[in-house]
């Protein structure tokens, strides 16, 4: 897989976000070679406090394969799961999570606690990190700056 590629169109949906006056960031869902779901931050937009990037590619992931067992697939995400979404993610089923920035404040992979590789469960997700970190991350630093500038 090309990782460099597939994080790129997960930053393209954060861009759009950032556009939307949301957190920028970003997912892309892939089956194969195959992106079967794309999806920015809507929480703002929508006024959801669960419409982040990767619940929302998940949702459209699932209702495109026509079953919530998303076996197979891997999330590619500019930044790493909150709690949340690292619970959907194994729910899911999913095969791999390919993520860009470390949340150091409520990451749940890598950062504050790591779910998805937890023996408790009875499913967990190989963790690929710091695929484009700098981007990442830069996009993510542009826009609490101008919400400083501007808030």
């Amino acid at each position: 897989m090309d990782h460099h590629f597939y994080m790129g169109e997960a930053l393209a949906e954060a861009k759009k976000s950032l556009a939307l006056g949301e957190v920028p960031i970003g997912a892309v869902a892939v089956e194969g070679q195959r992106i079967i779901a794309r999806a920015g931050n809507r929480r703002e937009t929508w006024g959801d406090p669960t419409a982040h990037a990767e619940i929302i590619a998940l949702r459209e992931a699932a209702r495109v394969r026509g079953n919530w067992r998303l076996t197979g697939i891997t999330l590619y995400v500019t930044l790493e799961p909150c709690p949340m979404c690292a619970g959907a993610l194994l729910q899911a089923r999913v095969k791999r999570l390919v993520y860009g920035a470390p949340d150091f404040r409520a990451g749940a992979v890598d950062s504050v606690v790591n779910l998805v590789e937890n023996q408790r469960f009875d499913h967990r997700v190989e963790v690929i990190a710091g695929i484009r970190e700098v981007e990442c991350r830069e996009l993510l630093k542009l826009f609490f700056q101008q919400l400083r500038r501007d808030g």
